[in-house]
């Protein structure tokens, strides 16, 4: 059994920086409470997730996360510039930056640092790419043999399995908020039977799965109020069906699109083949390098 490594949401903001979350794209993600994690569920599905294709296995067919379920369950941004640049053998320097100016040390991962400093920038930044990326990339290395935990977005893809296959769905909590991952925030205190269900409970409900029982159009206007849905996250609906790579910096993954169509309600062809990421896909960031990620030799090509 995985380890799930599950960060809780930071407490509520002063509502003096909601301007400023605004501002960045950011204000909808930070409403986002705290959904608990069903650990056995993502052993469950990281047994069906496929490196190679970047894809689900199921009885029904190949689906996956898409940038689509990224804007509605989380909220972020799905279309702008690549979250990449420069990272620094040293970051002690970003870090005493943030201790003079707010007194705390960051708690962002430090490669993203130089681009949170200008807050009229950030705002440009595919972030919703970013975190898709790096949902990918803890699911391509905890499908390895070796793996003994996950970490990374793991509210999108519960909350995703969730949508995608409501009978494994826990009671919801609040059917009409926004973003969709508060529908099942806090989802333990109403449904408690459902953090005592077992790995072999998830396993069986997957191995029988029926073409019915997974929602391909998942915010259909019969499965989704669109008045809940603010108006700017359809401005990057155009980018959701794009078989695109996904940046953020030394992380590379594939949105391979042209194998699960039907989720954007399009008729389902012949996939292309499999997309050989090659060395990009192993890149790790075991500790800071001088490195520009936009540029370098093996990630440059991915990044459009």
């Amino acid at each position: 059994m995985l380890t799930c490594d599950h960060p809780v949401p930071p407490g509520r903001y002063n509502e003096r920086v909601e301007e400023y979350l605004r501002q960045t794209d950011f204000y909808h993600a930070s409403q986002i409470g705290v959904v608990q994690c069903q650990k056995v569920l993502v052993n469950a599905l990281i047994e069906r997730w496929h490196p190679d294709t970047h894809t689900f296995h199921l009885l029904i067919g190949e689906c996956a996360v898409t940038l689509e379920d990224v804007a509605i369950i989380l909220g972020l941004p799905t279309d702008g510039l690549p979250v990449t640049g420069m990272t620094m053998s040293s970051f002690e320097a970003l870090e005493a930056d943030c201790l003079h100016q707010f007194e705390v040390a960051p708690s962002v991962h430090w490669k993203y640092l130089p681009l949170l400093r200008d807050f009229g920038s950030i705002g440009q930044y595919s972030w919703g790419s970013a975190c898709l990326a790096h949902l990918y990339r803890a699911l391509c290395r905890a499908s390895r043999y070796d793996c003994k935990e996950i970490d990374g977005p793991l509210t999108l893809l519960l909350d995703w399995a969730w949508i995608r296959l409501p009978y494994l769905a826990p009671l919801p909590r609040e059917s009409r908020s926004f973003p969709l991952a508060n529908r099942w925030r806090n989802w333990e205190h109403g449904d408690r039977r459902y953090r005592y269900l077992t790995l072999a409970h998830f396993r069986k409900a997957l191995d029988d799965l029926q073409e019915g029982q997974f929602v391909w159009v998942a915010y259909a206007l019969d499965r989704v109020d669109p008045d809940i849905i603010p108006p700017d996250i359809y401005m990057h609906s155009v980018c959701w069906s794009a078989t695109v790579s996904l940046v953020s910096f030394e992380c590379i993954e594939w949105h391979a699109t042209d194998r699960y169509r039907r989720q954007f309600d399009f008729v389902q062809g012949v996939p292309h083949q499999e997309q050989n990421l090659d060395k990009t896909h192993g890149e790790v960031l075991t500790g800071p390098k001088n490195l520009n990620w936009a540029t370098a030799t093996t990630h440059s090509f991915w990044v459009m």
